[in-house]
C-alpha cells in the first residue's frame, strides 16, 4: 500500500511539474513574441532615419542620434523581458504584460529612450 500511495504522490508531483513547465513555456513564448514585435517597431525608427538621410532631409548626425536612441531603447526592452532569467521571471513578465495591456498602458520603449538635452 505504501508503494501505491508513493506512486500517487509521484504521479501528482510529475503532473504538477508538467503544468508548471507548460505555464513557463507559454510565458516564454508570450514574452518572446512581445520582444520581437517591439524590436521590429524600434528597427523601423532606424530604417525611417536612414530613408530620410538618403532623401537629404536629415544629416548623418541626426541618424547617429536615432541609432543611439535605438540602442538605449533595445537595451531597456531586453532588460524588461529577459534580465531576470527564463523561468519564473518569464511568468512575471507575461503577467505584467497582460495587466498593462488590459489597462492600455504598455511601455513605449522609443519614448522612454529619448535623450535628455541639457
Amino acid at each position: 500500500m505504501a508503494r501505491r500511495v508513493s506512486g500517487r504522490v509521484r504521479r501528482h508531483g510529475a503532473r504538477k511539474r508538467r503544468s508548471e513547465k507548460e505555464r513557463r513555456r507559454i510565458a516564454r513564448a508570450l514574452v518572446g513574441t512581445y520582444y520581437e514585435a517591439e524590436l521590429a517597431g524600434l528597427v523601423e525608427h532606424v530604417a525611417d532615419a536612414i530613408e530620410q538621410y538618403r532623401a537629404g532631409w536629415i544629416d548623418v548626425h541626426e541618424v547617429d542620434e536615432v541609432i543611439h536612441r535605438y540602442k538605449k531603447a533595445t537595451r531597456e526592452l531586453w532588460k524588461f523581458c529577459f534580465m531576470g532569467g527564463a523561468g519564473a521571471y518569464a511568468e512575471t513578465v507575461a503577467a505584467t504584460l497582460e495587466r498593462l495591456t488590459a489597462e492600455g498602458d504598455r511601455p513605449n520603449w522609443w519614448a522612454a529612450a529619448e535623450r535628455q538635452r541639457h
